[in-house]
C-alpha cells in the first residue's frame, strides 16, 4: 500500500502503480490503488518553528478553470509547511491560509518571506507576522519547490480540484519524507 502511493505521487500513472506492484506479487487493481491513496489523507507534518518560512501564491489550471495555489515553505529544510488550493484569490483565502499556517506551526518568530503580493502582504500583517520582500536569497530555494507543486497539480489537471487540492497536501508530505 504504501509503495503503491510512493509510486503514484512520483507521478506514476496507475496502470504502471499496478504492473509494478505484480512485480512483486500484489494483484490489486487500479481502483484499489486509487482508494489507497485517497484514504491516506496524507498532510503535512505539523509543530515546525521555522526561523524563516517563504510563502508564495501560483496559478493552474485544472479542468480548464483557474485555481490558486498557496504553499508555505521551510527555506532551511526546503520541507513544504502548508499548502492550499483554491478557486480564487482574495484577501480572505490569503488570511485563512496564515490562521491555518499559524496554527500547524510556530511561525510568530519566523520571518515571513515573501514575493510582491499584496494579499499575502496584508494577511502578514493582520496576523502581526514579520514579513520582508525578498526575491532571490533565500527565496530562490524555495522557487524549486513552487514550480514542483504547481507542475505536480497541471499534472493532475484531469482531475476534480478536491482531488488535485489532496493531491497536493499529499505531495507535500510525501516530498518532506522522501527528499
Amino acid at each position: 500500500m504504501k509503495l503503491s502511493i510512493q509510486l503514484y505521487l512520483a507521478r506514476l500513472s496507475l496502470s504502471n502503480t499496478v504492473s509494478i506492484l505484480e512485480v512483486f506479487g500484489v494483484d490489486r487493481i487500479q481502483t484499489t490503488v486509487h482508494n489507497w491513496f485517497h484514504e491516506a489523507d496524507l498532510q503535512p507534518e505539523s509543530g515546525r518553528s521555522p526561523n524563516h518560512a517563504a510563502v508564495d501564491e501560483a496559478g493552474s489550471r485544472i479542468k480548464g478553470e483557474q485555481y490558486w495555489q498557496y504553499a508555505a515553505v521551510d527555506p532551511e529544510a526546503n520541507d513544504l509547511l502548508h499548502t492550499r488550493l483554491e478557486p480564487t484569490r482574495n484577501n480572505t483565502l490569503a488570511d485563512q491560509f496564515f490562521v491555518d499556517l499559524c496554527e500547524k506551526h510556530d511561525v510568530d518568530g519566523a520571518i515571513i518571506l515573501l514575493d510582491g503580493t499584496a494579499a499575502l502582504q496584508r494577511a502578514c500583517r493582520k496576523h502581526d507576522l514579520d514579513f520582508r520582500y525578498e526575491r532571490h536569497g533565500n527565496r530562490n530555494s524555495v522557487e524549486r519547490v513552487f514550480r514542483e507543486i504547481k507542475r505536480g497539480t497541471i499534472c493532475s489537471s484531469n482531475a476534480k480540484a478536491e482531488i488535485a487540492n489532496e493531491w497536493l497536501r499529499s505531495a507535500a508530505f510525501a516530498r518532506n519524507r522522501l527528499i
